[in-house]
């Protein structure tokens, strides 16, 4: 047979190049296939760092008697959700539907015309209570088909039906003053008191909910709010989800206190918590913060950087099949790397017990009160060390547009706040990348690899985050172009996302994307900003710093106001929408910096979030336009909304602007 996955771009569909399974990747030539030999399509749904991925690869896929009845009796696809979000997010809410939860990896079974009749996830290669195996679920969906392929292509049809008149946008509804603090009320009431974070195992990082509670902290001076964010940062910082010898955050905690992670460490997470912890450091000032920031930004670098300048999408769960093995210690590995008196404090100082916090008495990685900084400096890099000897995780080296343009925010931001030139070098790289491979013909591609770019559209968060990026990138540097290349990203995202039957809503795909079964337009923030809530947070950007307040400022408003429904309802499935609601009802503040120096690092430290803050010659940026010098000297410019100060010539003046809450 054919092998149609070797020459992938997705390192996902490579790991299957060599499956007995006859595959194909997603294509109109796979379901005239499957239309040709009227039989269904097998839909196989994953990503390179997902581990229960790599289990049913190694159980089912690479078995050639189960392989030959996929091959007898299907037409097989194998889809890379990183690559294909919007492949995943409609067939995700058909196994949401059918089953009533979902995750990776997802199997689904479709008529030649896309549509879904029967999702899963897992299926064991063996039957286990409630879960038949893999070949009897194929065994019956053939019968099913064979015996009454009317009524299973029926099925098919009204589950798509179902699905496309659920996915309609919701009405407006705003997001206001109201809305906020009902939204902080009710995270407060969630909140676990305990140990940080919201309800209980799994706990995943709420990273956009905290920004949000940082900014309604910053504008309404809410002392609870400002508790949740921080007992949950240092609780991470502190925690098994933290790589405490590299750096890096996992993907989420398998328990409710933070002790043991599900190992993979994703772009996206860190990108969003090296910001958090970046804006943290800024607030507060506290030291703990700073160096949280500065080891998940050497992370981004060390780890994850590719070649070609761009940030690679994940590295693995699993080392050679194990889940862990790289990061979990005992107390005899300790001793043998640092010796008896070192492997003691270190054991008490991590919390590596004899008992273990892992599988076979192994502990994962906790940090306690640190006393001596010096011997924990020379602790932690001689564990590094040895680790580094140790077999390492796979690494996803495809470059995902939206993930690089949160990275480009955060490195950018970061760097600028924290003083570290390096890190905005570092998202310069990553968006040059980014325009001169993946933008063609002034379109997005969603991905690419080893230099090359492959051949999936971007979606709608690949323009919204590249762009939030790109804003960041050029309050960083001042630089004209990051602007310009933001801007028109902007204008291509409302051109062909917007919903022309729903003012303020957008699909996640472009109208003159691949047809699907029905266009996906998912508002939920969850691991990731949605869509339509990063594009309304760069529209709110973008407005004010080019002072296009009759176009990007409506625009931003508009999505803002479909969001209010999910915002009061589920504030935890609206973090970031929140957070652009926040900056809206601040102003959003815009600070203009004539000149360099003091001023300049005065309105980067006390900007609150959401903020835009350049400094540079008066007339070198849109927001530095006829704002002169003031005596000779630099001089602050700020204003919120519609409304500005005078302009003030000293840290201390700008400092007591900044620091004056709206109403």
């Amino acid at each position: 047979m054919a092998n149609r996955l070797s020459d992938s771009t997705s390192p996902y569909l490579l790991q299957h190049a060599d499956n007995p399974v006859d595959w194909w990747e997603w294509c109109p030539e796979a379901f005239a296939e499957a239309r040709r030999r009227d039989v269904p399509v097998l839909l196989s749904v994953g990503y390179a760092a997902c581990h229960w991925c790599h289990v049913m690869a190694h159980e089912s896929f690479e078995d050639t008697a189960t392989a030959a009845l996929m091959n007898e009796w299907f037409v097989n696809v194998k889809v890379d959700r990183e690559e294909r979000p919007d492949v995943d997010a409609v067939y995700m809410a058909a196994t949401q539907a059918m089953t009533g939860h979902g995750g990776w990896p997802m199997t689904c079974f479709l008529t030649p015309d896309a549509e879904p009749f029967h999702c899963g996830t897992y299926s064991p290669p063996t039957p286990r209570p409630g879960m038949p195996s893999f070949t009897q679920l194929l065994e019956a969906v053939h019968e099913a088909w064979s015996s009454r392929d009317a009524e299973v292509r029926g099925s098919g049809a009204k589950v798509v039906a179902a699905l496309r008149e659920q996915s309609a946008p919701p009405a407006p509804a705003p997001v206001d003053a109201d809305v906020l603090a009902g939204a902080a009320a009710s995270l407060l009431g969630d909140y676990d008191r305990r140990n940080g974070g919201f309800g209980g195992a799994p706990k995943f990082p709420p990273t956009m909910v905290l920004e949000f509670l940082l900014r309604h902290h910053e504008r309404t001076g809410s002392v609870e709010a400002l508790s949740i964010v921080e007992e949950t940062a240092r609780a991470m910082a502190d925690g098994g989800l933290n790589d405490q010898l590299a750096g890096g955050f996992a993907r989420y905690s398998v328990d409710a206190g933070w002790v043991v992670p599900h190992f993979e460490k994703m772009l996206y997470d860190n990108a969003l918590l090296l910001r958090l912890y970046a804006h943290l450091a800024r607030r507060t000032g506290e030291a703990r913060y700073r160096e949280v920031a500065a080891d998940t930004a050497r992370f981004l670098l060390a780890d994850l950087a590719t070649p070609q300048g761009g940030f690679a999408s994940s590295l693995d769960a699993d080392t050679d099949g194990v889940e862990g093995l790289t990061y979990v210690w005992t107390p005899a590995q300790l001793t043998e790397v640092l010796g008896e008196d070192d492997g003691a404090w270190a054991a008490r100082l991590l919390s590596v017990t004899p008992e273990g916090t892992f599988e076979e008495g192994a502990s994962t990685l906790r940090l306690g009160r640190v006393d001596d900084p010096e011997r924990w400096a020379r602790v932690r890099a001689a564990l590094l060390a040895a680790r580094a000897r140790r077999p390492q995780p796979g690494r996803d080296d495809k470059v995902v547009t939206a993930w690089n343009g949160l990275a480009v925010a955060a490195l950018a931001e970061a760097g600028r706040a924290l003083g570290e030139p390096s890190w905005v070098d570092a998202a310069a790289r990553a968006a040059d990348l980014l325009l001169s491979l993946h933008l063609v013909y002034g379109r997005l591609r969603r991905t690419s690899r080893d230099g090359v770019a492959g051949t999936a559209t971007g979606v709608l968060e690949d323009y919204a985050c590249l762009a939030d990026g790109l804003l960041a990138l050029h309050q960083a540097t001042g630089a004209p172009r990051w602007l310009d290349s933001a801007t028109a990203l902007l204008d291509t995202a409302l051109a062909h996302f917007a919903d022309p039957h729903a003012p303020g809503a957008f699909h996640d795909t472009a109208d003159d994307a691949d047809a699907l079964v029905w266009r996906p337009g998912d508002p939920g923030d969850n691991a990731t900003p949605s869509g339509a809530s990063a594009l309304a947070g760069a529209l709110l950007t973008a407005s004010a710093l080019t002072g296009s307040a009759d176009l990007y400022r409506p625009a931003a408003e508009a999505a803002l106001r479909r969001a209010g429904t999910l915002a009061a309802r589920a504030p935890r499935f609206a973090g970031h929408w929140l957070g652009v609601a926040e900056a809206l009802a601040a102003g959003p503040v815009q600070v203009a910096v004539a000149g360099t120096g003091e001023l300049a690092e005065a309105a980067v430290r006390h900007a609150p979030g959401g903020s835009v803050v350049v400094a540079g010659e008066p007339g070198s940026a849109p927001l530095l336009a006829e704002r002169p010098l003031v005596g000779g000297g630099a001089a602050a410019y700020v204003c919120r909304g519609y409304v500005c100060d005078r302009p003030v010539t000293t840290a201390d003046e700008l400092r007591a602007l900044l620091t004056v809450r709206p109403g």
